[in-house]
């Protein structure tokens, strides 16, 4: 199964691609607003409406064997925690050896951007070879967690 922390997600249609080819089914989780696929193996889940409801869902839904793809530190965290393999919308994966540090430096930059009440935080732009770098390693995810099954 794919799980996809569906609300702000650039990545919804290159998922969808790649389970289709592998008929693995997708929960897009989302708060609403959010068109549903007609595509037989993708389910649009609607969480209530609060901060991290979606995420919440995602982390008790999901396990070992799953994909979770979410750029989210902490459900990312505890996504891994539950044996769950994660993907960041940039292609970036989490794993056990680097979502401590991924969760820590969230955590630094939340305090800096709370500290300067003028500074910008805008992130970089999400690219082609973000979504290209996305689609190679949601493929080696995905057999990886077929192989583990």
């Amino acid at each position: 199964m794919i799980y996809v922390d569906a609300d702000a997600c650039p990545v919804k249609a290159e998922v969808e691609r790649v389970a289709t080819r592998h008929k693995i089914k997708v929960a897009m989780v989302s708060n609403g607003g959010i068109r549903p696929s007609p595509n037989p193996l993708i389910e649009s889940v609607i969480v209530a409406e609060g901060p991290d409801e979606a995420d919440k869902w995602i982390a008790e839904s999901c396990g070992a064997g799953d994909v979770v793809v979410t750029s989210d530190i902490p459900l990312a965290a505890r996504a891994v925690e539950a044996g769950a393999l994660v993907l960041k919308h940039n292609g970036e994966p989490l794993t056990q050896s680097n979502v401590t540090q991924a969760l820590a430096t969230r955590d630094l930059m939340q305090d800096i951007r709370a500290a300067d009440p003028f500074h910008q935080g805008r992130g970089k732009s999400f690219s082609k070879a973000d979504r290209s770098r996305f689609l190679d390693t949601l493929e080696r995810l995905v057999r990886q967690a077929a192989a583990r099954a």
